[in-house]
């Protein structure tokens, strides 16, 4: 095998006594005598310690012919073997790696002190493999697998680097370290008590106090651990971890269970640790508006998960941000994808007539005196569509699902309806040792069906982990598999709680996009409760926000469409968002900034940033313009702005001032000629086409006017249209005037 490939089995996944060796018996160098691939027992000593069973297989990669012949990957019926080429453009060995035929890892990050370093990339990667290494918790071997490891030859290998000052003070011992772990669920296996007594023996630098207070924690500090939610077990392992004093944190996975609120406080801590106190901090995370916010360099981590992975040198957040999702690195020059990761654009859907699925009467629900209490208003949930939940932790959001689902009874109100409810909940337990295809073709007859492989098992990427036990998932791994068994299931009614928990970056789009379309394609009817604001945006039409006081009383308010809901979410949290102009993925203003006064100004929480190129990629589709003469169009608009916006003041001046239509301040709104050569191909534009746009204009540019006075517009210049041979009738810019 050439230098640049590795052989890899999955020991998981080799069953032998399900096959007959086809990978042995087709491959051609054992056909011609060679032993390339043969039984770890025939290999290996008896009394040498290795990995897996005597029947599983082992391959030679001295003898191996490389992925150019690739047999025994076609005939292994399990998927359990993968010959792999490793980028031409790793020069080095790899820092470490688990054994033959086992994972590598090329890269380490570098920790520096006063930053935050984030790492970004797929779930089984050597993330932690590299946090082991830099926490001296293990030698790296620098891909000597059969001979033993030594911090000399790993100082050898990274001097005159970045590295090296700090592998000498891991050599000696020198460096200590505080690890947040990833599944946050999993404490209260590990601990028996209450979160003070948790608590107490992290309180290292006088700290703990105050990281108790900013991450309100006082609520549960006297709760039993096992009595806590996993937003609020996320909380206390963050207090945990920052209360220490330790030359490096390293903290897996900040997000999940967090609402958006939690999630910036606990950046804003973390960078207050690293900048006031100069200490090292690694995070690695998936929710990409976040690690924005937190992170001040940034490594890509890419591979094949459990082959192989690759950390690159640093790079600036938010590049390195956007390679990662075009999927080309450009210093490395190295397509890690074949695709992008897309961040699609669009305005709040509209909502439309629907037949109602359920109609709910106000309902309230108490856990006894002095405990927590819901009231949610009557409402109703129509068919066919996707109905978003948002709110803080621990305001009601899951006792709504467990009222709905008939797991709990409201204490008044009534909910009589009779409805096949299939629910995912928040936490995952999986305690039976059954494999995963057989779990999930217990649930439905169409398991393994070309329509149910392409509509949930392609998209949640099932079938490397249908032949594993249920018990071995990971957190991510058991996150697609819930989802796939709530989705499989026959119901009227599909809740799925906080699906996007302990998902990757790709694997959050896809299952995005498998729920949508799941709903459109089946016209069912979902709700999505989660806290990935990107995710809500996409999949649902309409917006049920949750206010009141986390712990202590929950408000459920009707659903809403989504601009109106967005924004009575994100105001109450006083955050606000912006695309980002490469990739229109959300990112977070930082607070007070020009751009947040802006939108806190207009009313806009959300949508308002890209607005405007909605409405240019609506222009270039109406008027079939290509992107050239749009752009050219835009500017001939951006020169009329100034007109438009007095024309707009006046007409709403006389509007909002007497109550009666005018159409002299309309009758001067200017029309845009048809300067440009014929092939520009766009027509004059008329008045009230000019008032769409003067109020695209007012979306992004700021406006005197709070956005309830621009929904007059529709409604004031209704009658307007026909006196105008406009492109598209004026009822048609409701959207728009919303802004």
């Amino acid at each position: 095998m050439a230098d640049d490939s590795i052989a890899v089995v999955d020991l998981d996944r080799c069953q032998p006594d399900r096959c007959n060796y086809e990978c042995a018996s087709y491959c051609p160098p054992n056909r011609t005598g060679k032993e390339c691939i043969t039984t770890r027992g025939e290999y290996f000593d008896t009394e040498e310690p290795y990995d897996g069973d005597p029947a599983q297989i082992r391959i030679s990669e001295d003898v191996c012919l490389g992925e150019s012949c690739g047999i025994c990957v076609e005939k292994c019926p399990f998927d359990a073997i993968e010959i792999i080429n490793l980028p031409s453009e790793l020069d080095d060995d790899p820092v470490h790696r688990y054994g033959e035929n086992s994972f590598a890892l090329y890269g380490l990050p570098i920790p520096e002190p006063g930053t935050v370093t984030g790492i970004l990339g797929p779930n089984g990667i050597g993330k932690t493999t590299a946090v082991r290494a830099l926490a001296g918790e293990m030698i790296p071997n620098l891909g000597s697998f059969d001979s033993e490891a030594s911090w000399d030859a790993v100082l050898d290998r990274y001097r005159g680097t970045e590295l090296q000052n700090y592998i000498q003070r891991v050599r000696g011992d020198a460096v200590t370290i505080a690890q947040k772990p990833q599944y946050v669920d999993q404490i209260p296996t590990q601990f028996d008590g209450t979160t003070h007594e948790l608590l107490a023996s992290t309180d290292e630098r006088g700290e703990l106090s105050r990281y108790i207070e900013q991450l309100s924690l006082n609520a549960v500090i006297d709760q039993p651990v096992e009595t806590l939610s996993g937003g609020e077990l996320q909380r206390v392992a963050l207090a945990a971890t920052l209360a220490r004093d330790r030359d490096f944190y390293f903290l897996d996975e900040i997000s999940p269970y967090l609402d958006i609120g939690q999630r910036v406080t606990a950046a804003r801590l973390i960078r207050e640790l690293a900048e006031d106190d100069e200490r090292a901090v690694l995070v690695v995370e998936h929710d990409l508006a976040i690690l924005d916010l937190l992170a001040d360099s940034l490594h890509i981590a890419y591979g094949e998960p459990g082959a192989y992975g690759v950390i690159t040198d640093p790079k600036s957040v938010r590049n390195g941000i956007n390679e990662y999702l075009s999927g080309f690195l450009s210093n490395e020059n190295m397509r890690i994808r074949p695709d992008k990761i897309e961040f699609t654009e669009h305005a709040p859907r509209q909502i439309a007539k629907a037949t109602p699925l359920v109609e709910y009467p106000a309902i309230e629900k108490s856990y006894g005196v002095d405990e927590f209490s819901l009231r949610v208003e009557a409402g109703t949930i129509y068919e066919s569509e996707v109905l978003g939940i948002v709110g803080p932790n621990g305001i009601g959001k899951t006792t709504l699902a467990k009222l709905l689902t008939g797991s709990l009874t409201p204490d008044s109100g009534t909910l009589n309806f009779e409805l096949d409810i299939s629910y995912k909940p928040q936490y995952i337990e999986i305690d039976q040792p059954m494999r995963v295809d057989s779990f999930l073709s217990s649930i439905t007859p169409e398991f393994g069906s070309s329509y149910w492989n392409t509509e949930i098992a392609s998209p949640l990427q099932l079938d490397p982990i249908l032949e594993r036990n249920l018990t071995d998932l990971s957190g991510g791994e058991r996150q697609r598999v819930a989802i796939a068994a709530c989705l499989s299931e026959e119901a009227d009614l599909y809740v799925l709680d906080e699906p996007s928990a302990h998902l990757d970056v790709e694997q959050r789009v896809q299952a995005t996009s498998a729920i949508r379309r799941y709903a459109e394609n089946n016209d069912e009817t979902v709700l999505v409760i989660d806290h990935d604001i990107y995710m809500i945006d996409l999949l649902a039409d309409r917006l049920m926000v949750f206010e009141g006081e986390p712990s202590l009383s929950g408000h459920a308010l009707q659903p809403q469409e989504m601009r109106a809901g967005m924004n009575k979410f994100l105001s109450e949290l006083d955050i606000t968002f912006r695309r980002d102009e490469r990739t229109q993925r959300p990112r977070i203003n930082k607070p007070d900034s020009q751009l947040d006064r802006k939108q806190k100004r207009q009313g806009e929480y959300y949508y308002a940033p890209w607005v405007r190129s909605h409405y240019r990629d609506m222009w270039a589709t109406q008027y079939s313009l290509g992107k050239k003469n749009t752009e050219m169009l835009q500017s001939d608009i951006k020169k009329l702005r100034p007109r438009l916006l007095n024309t707009v003041s006046s007409y709403l001046t006389t509007v909002t001032g007497t109550g009666a239509r005018s159409t002299s301040p309309l009758a001067t709104l200017p029309t845009i000629p048809s300067t440009r050569p014929e092939s520009a191909r766009w027509p004059t534009i008329t008045p009230s086409t000019a008032l769409l746009l003067a109020c695209d204009s007012i979306a992004s540019t700021g406006w005197p006017y709070n956005s309830s006075v621009l929904t007059s517009i529709p409604a004031s210049a209704a009658s307007f249209a026909a006196d105008s041979s406009t492109v598209e009738p004026l009822s048609s810019a409701v959207s728009v005037s919303s802004v």
